[in-house]
């Protein structure tokens, strides 16, 4: 949500600029907006916090389980990257049979497991604050 609020406030800061020329008001006017926008974000980032919290309390495996589930298939993929496919290679080498085994996509892979690692973060500090049980 940061980097859509760092593209906006550029934009807001130049019709401020022309809306109000007076640079005491339009200085006042550019923090209220600021504000506005960081409360805006914050709350939709505490919404989507919550319903997350939900979807885990879920009986449901489909509600609950979509996110080990997504993190299992990258510590499988991650395995087999850097564990299962150069082993397999070095045996190839050794036996004179190579065999062309699949590449991933290392960085959407990365990408998604940072993602759900920052979320356990969170959830982790959560639970070392006392925020939740």
């Amino acid at each position: 949500m940061l980097p859509l609020l760092n593209a906006i406030l550029p934009v807001v800061g130049n019709v401020l600029d022309r809306i109000i020329p007076d640079k005491a008001g339009n200085e006042k006017a550019r923090l209220e907006m600021e504000k506005a926008l960081l409360d805006a974000a914050t709350k939709g980032q505490l919404g989507q916090l919550e319903i997350n919290k939900i979807e885990a309390q879920s009986s449901s495996l489909f509600k609950s389980g979509w996110r080990p589930g997504v993190a299992w298939i990258c510590v499988a993929a991650m395995g087999f990257h850097f564990i299962v496919a150069p082993v397999v290679n070095w045996i190839g080498l050794l036996t004179g049979n190579v065999l062309p085994l699949p590449e991933f996509d290392m960085d959407a892979l990365l990408y998604v497991l940072g993602s759900l690692l920052g979320i356990g973060a969170l959830r982790t500090y959560e639970k070392k604050s006392g925020l939740t049980k």
